[in-house]
């Protein structure tokens, strides 16, 4: 770790700094983005007296953006601009730049795409000021562009306000590795030479994080939103976190993720450092596992290669916490495996929440296991974990709802859904399903449309002992059921989808959300698979009286979950066709 470059006196204590003017310098960088930059400035600028500076770090754009900056600067001596002549090709120098450059007590960072809320900074400062702490921590909200959809980040962490005298006291901090939801007491950076690896380091802010954490910092958590993080999907130019296409992103994740390791680990913090492993496991290695069927041979057979060796450094302890956790269960099975397998079935595991699709295959003993093939990969504590914990696998399909042409034409604009629960090792019909209640959850507006709760059928009598159950799809061909009597059992739920009309979906995007009741009186919250083949998510254009036409798309998404478009008339259906060519351009 470099030592704390030369600066300004240490900064005063919180209690020097209780009239919150001028106390917190904002460090905005950017990189060809003059469409944004001035955005993410004026943001920064807005939140009032308690910002006393704003370092614009230029990390040697071609496109103008310096020149925006230097004339915004002259609008308020409160903007500072500082250029560098070429590209750094990260974003840890740029911000080493703007830390070197403070003289304020405090310092946040902010990225040329995205803006600080209204009171951003007043209330991270609030906490820190009160509770004398040298980090404070807000919600971040993730907000998808264009639709403005937003999706907090870490939420349970920023559910309450908190105080964390020491990090190892709540290891979850962990899995926030972002560094511009935070304000820091500039001192305590510069005192333990806390900075971010300099050039071409992608996840910079995941080795920042640790090096804070390393140090001990006294936290405060506060439930405010802090941080709008824009995300673009359809942009020219992806960002880090999100253009995942090439193998190359993975391995520089899993290189800031075993440095971050490694300074905990070093420090001291066994505690954290563990926690780190885990965090790789359910986040890092569940969302590109996910995606790993998008992509090709080469891609999925050079990402299971670096996946296993990566893992490899894993000891016993980072292994037996909960062992049938999904993210930890995928990494035994790669382990495990010296090529790619099971990438459906690794696919719906990944998902949140998780499903286990058949097989559901058992050892000689009659120990759970992942397959046939792979004993080793045992699920034994499926057995004893709390129904509410169960990857249960429910698949679904939507079919047009039968015609009658005695009715009136809207009433053809109902879709039938048909839901099936399957047995896993004995758990389901312990526990008794009952009753199945379907959401659906507009992804523009977060908007909700609840439908009445379907009863489950019971599994149809007369089911031989030892008949394996009907497989979900997606299962990989050539893998069989669990032949044990007591997993062969399905259970069924029908409820009908208006499209259009004061109950109707309306225009949009639709995720389908389950509860399923049990007898036993728990729940459990679930995605339903989408069934695949035999035209099941063909796109339908059903004829409308109000609309002319109604364009109909199940289909399933990266993680294999059933979820619906809906376009109502020219206009909707036009816009799912530009829709559909912009995706297929990108």
């Amino acid at each position: 770790m470099p030592p704390p470059p030369p600066g300004p006196s240490p900064s005063p204590g919180p209690d020097q700094v209780v009239a919150a003017v001028a106390a917190v310098a904002v460090v905005v960088i950017g990189h060809q983005d003059a469409a944004h930059v001035t955005d993410a400035v004026r943001s920064a600028l807005a939140q009032g007296p308690a910002v006393g500076e704003v370092v614009a770090v230029d990390d040697g754009s071609t496109d103008g953006s310096a020149d925006l900056l230097d004339r915004l600067a002259g609008t308020d001596p409160r903007l500072t601009v500082l250029r560098r002549p070429v590209n750094s090709g990260g974003c840890g120098t740029p911000r080493n730049t703007g830390m070197d450059a403070v003289t304020s007590p405090y310092l946040m960072f902010l990225d040329s795409d995205d803006v600080l809320p209204p009171g951003a900074v007043d209330a991270l400062l609030a906490a820190a000021v009160e509770e004398r702490a040298e980090v404070a921590g807000g919600l971040c909200v993730r907000r998808e562009l264009p639709a403005g959809r937003d999706v907090p980040w870490q939420p349970a962490l920023y559910a309450a306000r908190a105080v964390v005298a020491r990090p190892a006291l709540r290891p979850r901090l962990v899995h926030d590795t972002l560094c511009v939801n935070k304000l820091y007491r500039t001192a305590f950076l510069r005192e333990h030479g806390i900075r971010f690896p300099e050039g071409r380091f992608r996840y910079e802010d995941f080795v920042l994080t640790a090096r804070v954490l390393a140090a001990d910092p006294r936290v405060a958590l506060v439930p405010d939103p802090v941080y709008v993080w824009h995300v673009r999907r359809s942009a020219e130019t992806l960002s880090i976190s999100l253009d995942r296409a090439d193998v190359g992103n993975w391995r520089d994740r899993t290189h800031a993720c075993r440095t971050a390791y490694d300074i905990l680990l070093a420090a001291g913090q066994k505690e954290l450092a563990r926690a780190a492993r885990a965090k790789f496991l359910d986040h890092e290695l569940r969302m590109y596992a996910r995606e790993l069927g998008l992509r090709d041979v080469r891609y999925q057979r050079a990402w299971w290669a670096h996946t296993r060796a990566y893992l490899a450094e894993y000891d016993a302890a980072d292994w037996t916490r909960a062992p049938t956790a999904p993210g930890r269960l995928i990494g035994r099975v790669v382990l495990a495996c010296a090529e790619p397998r099971d990438l459906p079935r690794l696919r719906d595991l990944a998902a949140r929440p998780a499903r286990l699709l058949a097989p559901y295959a058992r050892a000689p003993d009659t120990t759970p296991v992942w397959a046939d093939d792979l004993p080793q990969v045992t699920l034994e504590p499926l057995l004893t974990r709390p129904v509410p914990l169960l990857p249960l696998a429910v698949d679904a399909e939507l079919s047009p709802r039968v015609r009658d042409t005695r009715l009136r034409l809207r009433l053809r604009l109902r879709l039938r859904l048909r839901l099936r629960l399957y047995e896993l090792y004995g758990r389901v019909a312990a526990a008794g399903p009952e009753t199945v209640e379907a959401e659906w959850r507009r992804r523009e507006d977060g908007r909700v449309r609840a439908l009445r709760t379907a009863l489950f059928a019971p599994p149809e009598p007369g089911t031989p002992p030892g008949a394996p159950p009907e497989a979900p799809s997606g299962t990989p061909p050539g893998t069989t059921s669990d032949a044990a009597g007591a997993d062969g059992p399905v259970w069924r739920a029908e409820t009908g989808v208006a499209l259009t009309g004061p109950d109707g979906l309306g225009p949009g995007t639709w995720d389908l959300r389950l509860l399923l009741r049990f007898r036993d009186g728990s729940r459990r919250e679930v995605t339903a698979h989408a069934r695949t083949g035999a035209g099941r998510l063909r796109r339908r254009a059903l004829p409308s009286a109000r609309h002319a036409i109604v364009l109909v798309q199940p289909y399933a998404t990266h993680s294999g979950a059933l979820a619906l478009r809906v376009a109502p008339g020219v206009r909707g259906v036009a816009a799912v066709v530009r829709g559909r060519l912009r995706r297929l351009l990108h």
